[in-house]
């Protein structure tokens, strides 16, 4: 997958280029050529910024990131108005950061001020025109392996992708999930316990983080799943019993009856030792993503209960 994230592809590659390439300061003089005419064989991003402008010293370095990612698939331009008052009144631009798409030799979209990241992605993505680029082809190609059930190979191609992009959240909690998905718990809470407050709170890497604690609830745990089952069957009130087939069950890889088990548990006694029951299905939930049909049928039946 190394051709995937090759960061140094050429001109003759596609649908790479050189960094320098890939990003350009232009002037009048070098307008015509870096935009109108590059822009037949690719999309291009202007740029129309200041130093002194607060809010392009935001969106720049996430307009280049961006471009960056996209491997070729787009350029950026930028224009530095002070130097270029000539081309900024020609375009127009009466307030920065002001951003143009060119294609095909003339602009097909734009936005005004700073935007937040993944307004930026989507105007970026429109640009692409489904078309994906290396990055995405090789997480793709990482979450394919994962579910494949191969997680040596997922777990090269993540950190493959770590290394060209320290602290993707995506790679990030695709290799924390390799390593759970592994065994190596103690592996994945060394991995997690560096992660800033920032990948925390990203929604991937907290339902990675989700599945770490359920393996770990799991791991710690003692007993089979057929002596919590007897145990269960024995006195159908013997919460803690319950709680610990559940956790059995997830730990078995049965996240189904590992949901149904807590729901009755939630169906008997809600409040029991602090809502466990209800805190654990979240876990489960988060863990499988939400739109998991066991999460869609899981948060259905816990509105049930809950709301009934």
């Amino acid at each position: 997958m190394e051709f995937l994230l090759d960061p140094n592809p050429t001109d003759a590659q596609a649908p790479g280029a050189p960094p320098g390439e890939l990003i350009k300061d232009a002037t009048v003089e070098s307008f015509t050529a870096d935009v109108i005419e590059k822009s037949v064989e690719v999309p291009v991003i202007v740029d129309f910024w200041a130093p002194w402008c607060g809010p392009c010293k935001q969106l720049g370095p996430t307009l280049e990131k961006l471009v960056r990612q996209a491997g070729g698939l787009v350029r950026l331009v930028k224009v530095n108005i002070d130097e270029n008052q000539a081309l900024a009144t020609q375009m127009r631009i009466q307030s920065i950061p002001a951003v143009f798409a060119f294609q095909g030799g003339r602009p097909v979209d734009g936005f005004i001020g700073a935007q937040p990241e993944s307004q930026i992605k989507s105007f970026v993505d429109r640009l692409l025109g489904g078309a994906k680029p290396p990055l995405e082809q090789a997480l793709d190609a990482a979450r394919q392996t994962l579910e494949a059930g191969d997680h040596p190979a997922a777990t090269a191609l993540y950190s493959e992708i770590l290394n060209h992009e320290p602290g993707h959240a995506s790679a990030t909690a695709g290799l924390l999930r390799c390593l759970v998905a592994s065994g190596d718990l103690d592996g994945a809470r060394h991995f997690a316990d560096a992660f800033t407050a920032a990948l925390r709170a990203d929604t991937e890497i907290a339902a990675a983080l989700s599945a770490l604690e359920l393996a770990e609830a799991g791991e710690a745990s003692t007993g089979s799943t057929a002596e919590f089952q007897r145990r269960v069957e024995a006195d159908a009130n013997d919460h803690a019993a319950r709680f610990d087939l559940a956790m059995a069950l997830y730990g078995d890889a049965d996240d189904e009856a590992a949901i149904e088990t807590l729901l009755e548990l939630l169906r008997r006694d809600r409040a029991w030792n602090d809502e466990a029951a209800r805190k654990q299905l979240i876990k489960i939930f988060d863990s499988l993503g939400a739109t998991h049909p066991h999460t869609l049928a899981g948060r259905k039946g816990l509105s049930s209960i809950l709301f009934s």
